[in-house]
């Protein structure tokens, strides 16, 4: 098994200060956000976050890609993309990326439901959009991820393996993902064992992070509303400890990506402790870390 962090869960460090803080505290490797970001004064989770490479223009960004994650002797776990997977032309332009940096794996993003289609609808366009990337990752030689987020039209694995099924496990599979699962969409009551049977062949990836829900605010009926914030490994609903033993009964020993949007915490100490408790949590399930 091996660690490695996405990077927009660090705004505040440039990629190659990020790498090397990273190699000095033990990971493994690094996931890039890559993503056309809105620019921000006050660098953010999701503007102006400047451990993020640009999409646009990410060709002349290749060498600078490889020099911080190579040069600090890590290694890929991925490449965390936004490309919605509709958008053939771009997908194929990122997969083709994707094998020049060497990273292996490309997410491509999954829609919500809109206005004006049907779930079927879109889901059945989405099928057709996957047996694409597929061909194109296929083509060049990577794989294509699409990551089970709460919200899309892929909040399960049970969706998620019905939007690829007869597809090519080697092309295209799937991030299985903790915290989005504790937002909606867990299979199972105090395991997850049963979720990532469904995905079998599919389950190619796996993010790691925790949520919460609480109340938010209270109707003049006394109608109480409930809203989902982001929470440290420790402290969300998600049961990290769970998820490993789970991992481990699937026989999965692959990359583990984690991400934290929290803040009360420290950057480098959270990061750290992220990856102290992960490793914990991995021998306790039997791996050896």
């Amino acid at each position: 098994m091996k660690f490695a962090l996405f990077s927009g869960s660090t705004p505040d460090w440039n990629p190659r200060d990020l790498a090397a803080k990273l190699k000095s505290q033990g990971w493994d490797g690094v996931e890039w956000r890559v993503v056309d970001q809105k620019p921000s004064e006050v660098p953010g989770f999701w503007a102006g976050n400047l451990a993020t490479f640009p999409f646009t223009g990410l060709e002349e960004q290749i060498g600078e890609m490889k020099a911080a994650t190579q040069g600090a002797g890590l290694a890929h776990a991925a490449i965390a993309g936004y490309v919605p997977i509709s958008e053939h032309t771009s997908v194929d332009r990122a997969l083709k990326l994707t094998a020049a940096i060497g990273a292996g794996r490309f997410r491509v993003a999954i829609p919500k439901t809109a206005p004006g289609l049907t779930y079927n609808d879109l889901f059945a366009q989405t099928r057709r959009d996957a047996a694409y990337a597929a061909e194109r990752a296929r083509h060049h030689g990577v794989k294509a991820l699409i990551q089970i987020h709460h919200g899309n039209i892929v909040s399960t694995a049970s969706s998620a393996v019905r939007l690829l099924d007869g597809l090519d496990p080697d092309a295209i599979g799937v991030i299985h993902d903790l915290g989005n699962m504790s937002i909606e969409g867990q299979e199972g009551l105090g395991t997850y064992t049963p979720g990532m049977e469904i995905l079998g062949p599919y389950l190619a990836h796996v993010h790691v992070k925790n949520a919460i829900w609480a109340p938010s605010a209270e109707q003049a009926d006394g109608t109480i509303e409930w809203a989902w914030k982001w929470a440290s490994l420790r402290s969300g609903l998600g049961d990290v400890k769970a998820y490993f033993r789970s991992l481990r009964e699937v026989g999965y020993d692959g990359w583990v990506t984690v991400e934290n949007f929290t803040t009360e915490v420290p950057l480098e100490a959270r990061i750290a402790n992220d990856l102290e408790y992960l490793k914990a949590a991995a021998r306790l399930a039997g791996y050896t870390v």
